[in-house]
């Protein structure tokens, strides 16, 4: 199965950019849909982006499009997200997810991924 590393978190201030990025240490033959999504203090996890195994096909969240690119290199078996011009509202523990099924446009739920990444923390200071 999957096992997903991220790393790339930090403090950074309004406006700054960040690059996230994910790291399937795991099982690698299957190919995998994978996405990103985040949770901040006392809300739920939400939905990001999400990118198609090779690359071709991306979805992101309307709080986000423009601002943020989902991009993967199956070569590393790693998926990267861009984040530029970050806000305050950003702020939240940052989760990868990956699913052994196909992408699809209605996968932006938790429940449609089968394996997750512990977490990175993005803290956006205004």
């Amino acid at each position: 199965q999957a096992q997903l590393v991220e790393s790339g978190g930090g403090l950074v201030q309004a406006g700054d950019s960040l690059t996230l990025t994910c790291a399937n240490v795991g099982r690698t033959v299957d190919p995998y849909a994978m996405a990103w999504f985040r949770q901040a203090p006392g809300k739920e996890r939400e939905f990001v982006a999400s990118i198609s195994y090779n690359g071709a096909l991306t979805m992101y969240a309307d709080s986000v499009k423009g601002r943020i690119t989902i991009s993967t290199d199956n070569a590393k078996n790693t998926v990267y997200l861009q984040m530029n011009s970050l806000k305050p509202e950003d702020t939240a523990v940052y989760y990868c997810a990956a699913t052994s099924g196909f992408w699809a446009t209605y996968k932006i739920r938790p429940g449609h991924y089968d394996y997750w990444g512990q977490g990175t923390q993005v803290t956006v200071s205004s």
